[in-house]
């Protein structure tokens, strides 16, 4: 029997708050091989207040301490009652493995989020591309069933690469939507045929040859683009040699940028009996006292100092660290997971944080 306390307004509706509650799944759905649908409500009759191809980072609890994974919002903001996620699982992969082997319906589990500046919210266009390949195209889905929901005269040539037809994920949704949405034109790309089902569409990847003939007027279009890092690095390349205005051009990554080694805790300094500098790091929730070493995170100095805060990307991009900071001065230096008027708040992102002088954080 439906619970009759599932019927509300939006307005009698407060947001969800990563930091109180936690989601609930409702329903699993397959998509391709080794892709399934997770569907999440609120375990506290909250919705859901995000932009289009955002991200939230789960908390999944694979073995003895839980690990964080960072997965993008295939639903769309326009239906608040509930958020999704699309994951694909990759050879040696623990994480998304755990949740196709694992996670049913009527579990709970803990995320953070959202997350992420990878939205058209961000960047209005008169008309769209979206190039994606395997599970990049997620945030493509949320961004175009918003625009299936709320502009569906909006001009968007939607482009999907994948290794063989069975592969394309959200097929049928997309067919479904080319033949709804006046604006949109649709083309799927793959690099093999398949003995499951017939193919004739094009084929191959994707190049300075089959662009145009997917998109004709891809230089006029606000470009997104999502997929692995070499497909991404190989349409970057590609569009900057056709000429075409990197302005307009958008990617999403969850790769972390190369970092130089950071100093640890030590007694001396080569041997000369130079103790290191170190900075008190007051932990108010955990009732500890930690001591950071010159150049260290605040994150770091946590993990020395046995106080767990939840952490995914771990550099400045996911949100997942971030944590009131009660006094104290930080250098912070991230790319993107937290806003300007949290900051305002007193929030932290604990990953990309150095103490300045004495702290002490909500931890």
């Amino acid at each position: 029997m439906t619970d009759p306390g599932l019927y509300r307004h939006l307005d009698e509706m407060a947001p969800w708050n990563d930091r109180l509650q936690v989601l609930e799944v409702i329903g699993i759905a397959d998509e391709a091989p080794d892709v399934k649908t997770f569907t999440f409500r609120s375990d506290n009759q909250t919705w859901f207040r995000y932009k289009p191809g955002q991200f939230i980072t789960l908390e999944l609890p694979v073995g003895d301490e839980p690990i964080m994974r960072t997965y993008t919002l295939s639903s769309s903001p326009s239906r608040p009652f509930s958020i999704s996620v699309t994951v694909k699982a990759q050879p040696g992969s623990l994480g998304t493995r755990w949740m196709l082997d694992h996670l049913k319906r009527g579990d709970h589990i803990r995320a953070y989020g959202p997350s992420g500046d990878f939205s058209h919210h961000d960047h209005p266009a008169a008309k769209y591309l979206f190039i994606s390949a395997g599970s990049g195209v997620t945030p493509m889905m949320s961004m175009l069933r918003w625009f299936n929901d709320c502009a569906p005269w909006t001009d968007v040539a939607f482009v999907n690469c994948a290794r063989r037809p069975e592969e394309i994920i959200f097929r049928k949704e997309l067919e479904l939507l080319g033949s709804r949405m006046p604006g949109l034109s649709l083309g799927f790309l793959i690099e093999e045929r398949s003995s499951r089902e017939s193919w004739f569409g094009h084929m191959g990847r994707i190049d300075a040859v089959r662009l145009p003939l997917l998109a004709p007027d891809f230089r006029e279009r606000e470009v997104f683009c999502c997929g692995p890092e070499p497909f991404m690095r190989a349409v970057r390349d590609m569009l900057q040699a056709a000429g075409f205005d990197m302005a307009q051009y958008h990617q999403e990554s969850f790769a972390a940028p190369v970092a130089e080694p950071l100093p640890t805790p030590s007694a001396d300094n080569a041997g000369e009996g130079k103790v290191e500098p170190t900075l008190p790091v007051r932990f108010a929730f955990s009732d500890i006292d930690g001591q950071c070493v010159s150049g260290q995170t605040v994150l770091q100095t946590a993990r020395a100092s046995g106080v767990r805060i939840p952490a995914a990307c771990e550099f400045g991009l996911c949100g997942t660290c971030k944590v009131m900071k009660l006094s104290g001065e930080v250098e912070m230096s991230h790319n993107g997971g937290i806003l300007d008027h949290e900051i305002d708040e007193g929030f932290i992102l604990a990953c990309c944080s150095r103490p300045l002088s004495a702290i002490a954080i909500e931890a």
